[in-house]
C-alpha cells in the first residue's frame, strides 16, 4: 500500500451572503423546489480536529474492501472496537489492519481509527 496524498479536513470558508434582497414582482414558482444542500464534513466527521483523509495507490487490500484510489476518512478521537479498520504503524510505515480482540503483536502502534471508505463508482 501506498498513501499518495495524506492531509487534515480543511474547513469550510464561510461565503459572504448578500444583504437581503427585498423581493418584487411575483415570486417564482420554483422556489418550493429549493431544498436544502448535503455537506459531507458534516455527515461524515463528527470531531474535525482528530479526522484525516488518507488516499490508497495500489490494491494491497483489496480484502478489506479497499481499492486503488479509495479516500480513508481516519478519525484519531475515536476509540477502536473489535472488528473495526484501523490505520496502525509498524516498523514506521503505515498499515492496515482489523482490530483483534487481543492483540498479538506489540509492534502494531494505534494511529486512528477508519470511519469510511470513499469509492469512486464505475
Amino acid at each position: 500500500m501506498e498513501i499518495s496524498s495524506f492531509g487534515k479536513v480543511a474547513t469550510e470558508q464561510k461565503k459572504h451572503a448578500p444583504g437581503s434582497v427585498k423581493q418584487t414582482g411575483f415570486p417564482s414558482p420554483a422556489t418550493h423546489y429549493l431544498e436544502p444542500s448535503i455537506n459531507l464534513q458534516d455527515e461524515l466527521i463528527t470531531n474535525r480536529d482528530a479526522t484525516f483523509f488518507i488516499r490508497i495507490s495500489g490494491n494491497g487490500y483489496a480484502s478489506y474492501a479497499i481499492n486503488d484510489g479509495d479516500v480513508l476518512i481516519i478519525d484519531r478521537s475515536s476509540a477502536p472496537r473489535e472488528n473495526d479498520l484501523a490505520l496502525m504503524i509498524e516498523d514506521g510505515a503505515f498499515k492496515i489492519t482489523r482490530i483483534a480482540r487481543k492483540s498479538t503483536s506489540e509492534d502494531l502502534i494505534l494511529w486512528g481509527k477508519i470511519t469510511y471508505i470513499i469509492h469512486k463508482a464505475q
